[in-house]
């Protein structure tokens, strides 16, 4: 899915919407010490001015006194020129650490915010449904929370810490360049404030749309290089190297034209904010120099408007690097807004209680489903898993046996009809506690990128070290792991990829069994593997189901057979059901089925 573009038209708009989407995180009613931090630190910025815009005075005073001229305070001039010197020194000092202290005393509020956007938007990520995330690409996803956080803590220190200073240091100095010498002085900086404001302003809006497109680009190939990388053996399989190196290449094209874009228009930015800065200057000390000719003016006034020009000059300077950071921060965490912004397919209720589970019972009543609205998956399915049972749903590829268990897990809701456990519609149960009742080993375990001990421990928080041992012996994988150098703590690789399918089914299983749900799903928990391993999983997976209701959705008949009952699905209907043997006498569908397994498993045996 692509992000909708950037308009010139609804940029302003999605940026106020991103800064009262983060104003709350700077003043939050329910923690107090916060406010305080912030009011601190505003305290510790306004003197932090006040100081800077007064040290120039204690410049013009010092030349004062070294040229002779005595038009400065008498105070100042009784403290000598190097006693002036000392003071203006001690003065710049103390601007630099108030600007430092109200930084400290910000930080941690900055940290705080950005923890906790970091924290809602992982959850919300979570939260969405598997149509979400089926449909998003995950490089691209990721690359746009990165982008969006990091974009927090900079927003909230300069729109604080830079914007409203900068006119209020403005404003300070154009005052006292008005009352000191003349209104013509405030005119001009006010024309060159006016002017550089507009044109940065503009030309930042241009360039805007460019780094959206340079992000868009950047997102693109980012995206292309992992999903590359975690299809690693499929890339070597094929022989696909070049090809992958040509798509990527051809991503990194387009970012390079975007960037260099980017990169020609900050310089024509530069220059003409350059231009109008040093008019403005020329102009000014112009008009200083004549009155120093004139007589009106002293030295020690030329030195003082030299130094306030250069204090407007740098900031000014400053605004056009900070404008630029904060519309590209407001772009970026716009678009992780837009993230958060979007609803899950499949939400609580308001209200829903807890799943309350006394014998496990399932019941799928008048099924319908599709994933998509032109293409029905089921149609009117009716199933009963009794209290205790283990039911088994098979039928050839695309009847709908997998979509059963994600319409149970409630990974997405039925179009129709009802999904009951215990007679409660799982739409009115929170989802948490109906994720806490059902335990799923899938076709393919995924493990994550730590020690197998790690992974086994996941099926329970707070496992003990004793209860994951004991998981992975009921799993028939102890021995395995206790005969290798580092035991539980050896390292599985990304995806598991260090471990054979069949040890990594097994970690599956032990993690489900540590989970120790009254429901157990098995999504074809053995299609993927060959015909020993599987003989071996069996017992294991026979030992899982023990006291708890099992959906045993499966390809290979050959695993279901001693199940208590058999349904039998085709193109979303089902077509039979009883058990094994009565399937095989009926001479229906499930034996033509049963009887081409077999000649397949002869031939290969063969």
């Amino acid at each position: 899915m692509r992000h909708a573009r950037i308009t010139t038209s609804d940029a302003p708009t999605k940026g106020w919407r991103t800064v009262r989407r983060v104003a709350p995180y700077l003043w939050p009613a329910d923690q107090p010490w916060v406010k305080r931090r912030v009011v601190f630190a505003l305290m510790s910025l306004v003197v932090a001015k006040l100081i800077g815009v007064g040290t120039p005075f204690f410049y013009k005073a010092a030349v004062d006194t070294l040229a002779g001229e005595g038009q400065s305070a008498a105070w100042m001039l009784g403290a000598g020129a190097v006693g002036l010197t000392v003071v203006y020194g001690m003065a710049r000092l103390m601007t630099v650490g108030f600007q430092q202290l109200r930084d400290v005393i910000f930080a941690r509020v900055a940290q705080r915010a950005l923890r906790a956007l970091a924290l809602k938007t992982f959850q919300h990520i979570h939260s969405m449904s598997m149509r979400y995330h089926i449909t998003r690409k995950t490089g691209g996803l990721s690359r746009i929370i990165e982008r969006g956080v990091k974009g927090v803590e900079f927003l909230l220190r300069f729109l604080l810490f830079s914007i409203g200073p900068l006119v209020l240091e403005l404003t300070l100095i154009g005052i006292v360049l008005a009352v000191i010498f003349d209104i013509w002085y405030l005119v001009v900086v006010v024309a060159v404030i006016g002017t550089y404001v507009a044109f940065t302003f503009r030309v930042t809006e241009w360039r805007v749309r460019l780094r959206k497109e340079m992000n868009d680009q950047d997102t693109d190939a980012n995206q292309k290089a992992i999903d590359s990388l975690l299809n690693f053996e499929t890339v070597k399989y094929f022989g696909a190297e070049r090809r992958e190196a040509s798509r990527y290449d051809a991503a990194m094209a387009g970012y390079e034209k975007a960037a260099l874009q980017t990169s020609y228009s900050l310089a024509f930015l530069n220059f003409g904010q350059s231009l109008i800065i040093t008019g403005g200057l020329v102009i000014v000390m112009v008009m200083a120099a004549m009155g120093v000719q004139s007589g009106s003016m002293t030295v020690g006034d030329f030195v003082m408007v030299n130094a306030y020009m250069i204090q407007i000059t740098m900031p000014l300077n400053f605004l056009g690097t900070v404008y630029r950071e904060i519309r590209q921060a407001l772009v970026d965490m716009s678009e992780m807004f837009d993230l958060l912004e979007q609803k899950g397919d499949v939400e609580d209720k308001s209200g829903a209680n807890v799943l309350k589970v006394t014998g496990a019972a399932i019941r799928l009543e008048a099924v319908d489903f599709g994933y998509d609205a032109n293409r029905p998956i089921l149609n009117g399915v009716t199933l009963d898993v009794p209290a205790g049972q283990t039911v088994a749903v098979v039928g050839p590829s695309g009847s709908g046996k997998s979509t059963i268990g994600r319409l149970l897990f409630r990974f997405y809701d039925v179009q129709a009809g009802r999904v009951l456990i215990d007679g409660q519609d799982v739409r009115d149960v929170t989802q948490e506690s109906l994720h806490a009742a059902i335990g799923v080993v899938p076709q393919d375990t995924v493990l994550f990128n730590d020690t197998i001990g790690y992974n086994i421990g996941y099926g329970r928080a707070g496992a003990t070290q004793s209860e994951i041992e004991e998981a992975a012996r009921a799993a028939q994988i102890h021995d395995f792991i206790a005969s290798l150098p580092e035991g539980y703590a050896t390292q599985v690789g990304e995806r598991g990829l260090k471990l054979s399918g069949g040890e990594k089914q097994r970690v599956g299983i032990a993690r489900t069994l540590l989970k120790n749900p009254p429901i157990l799903l098995l999504d074809e928990a053995t299609s993927a593997l060959d015909t020993q391993t599987e003989r071996e999983i069996q017992g294991a997976l026979a030992r899982a189901a023990e006291g708890r209701t099992v959906i045993m959705i499966a390809h290979r008949l050959s695993t279901v057979a001693n199940a208590d009952r058999i349904v039998v699905l085709d193109q979303g209907v089902v077509v039979e059901e009883g058990t094994h043997s009565d399937l095989l006498a009926r001479q229906g569908r499930y034996a033509a089925l049963w009887q081409r397994q077999a000649s397949e498993a002869e031939d290969e045996a063969a």
